[in-house]
């Protein structure tokens, strides 16, 4: 299916009344994440400016299609996998889609562009930690750019009256491990 006309861009605080939207969306009905209970609009923000503070991207996909009103159709952002200083070359990715977004490009289009910044960055690893082996279509669209199994860990989540595996992947970005880290 053709993704829709689209703008990809840095998301502002205006954004967060559709990010909040569509992360709560995410928690109620879906298992890409294992929250159970949608943080409200101040979290997402304290969300957002943390990783934005950190000079990682936070980007939005804005709908751009002649006669129709401009929509925030999903968001996606990168953010250090683990706090400690030797994972500072090690990010990862989060992408989550409004409900009539999803199965159009527009996640694939997020994460290719949310990958050109990361990389621009100096990042050297690009981590996807996948909610439930279900959920195909994140995994297909992480594969698509590159990214590969990892590994399983196994009924790691319980959501929905059932356990949830996770899914790793994994996707160098720029020299990846060829060359020394500088910084």
């Amino acid at each position: 299916m053709k993704p829709p006309a689209l703008l990809i861009r840095p998301s502002t605080p205006a954004d967060l009344p559709a990010i909040t939207a569509i992360y709560a969306h995410a928690v109620l009905h879906g298992t890409g994440t294992f929250e159970t209970e949608p943080p409200d609009a101040a979290e997402m923000a304290r969300r957002q400016a943390d990783v934005q503070d950190k000079g990682l991207p936070w980007l939005v996909a804005q709908s751009g299609a002649p006669g129709a009103e401009d929509q925030i159709l999903g968001y996606a952002y990168a953010n250090h996998f683990r706090p400690r200083k030797a994972y500072r070359f090690c990010l990862e990715d989060s992408i989550y889609l409004n409900p009539d977004a999803q199965g159009q490009g527009v996640g694939r289009l997020l994460l290719t562009e949310l990958l050109g910044r990361c990389e621009a960055l100096g990042a050297r690893q690009m981590l996807a930690v996948i909610g439930d082996a279900a959920n195909t279509g994140s995994i297909k669209v992480h594969a698509g750019q590159g990214f590969v199994h990892c590994g399983v860990l196994k009924s790691s989540g319980w959501k929905f009256d059932r356990w949830l595996d996770v899914v790793l992947m994994q996707r160098a970005l720029g020299a990846g491990d060829s060359l020394p880290a500088q910084g």
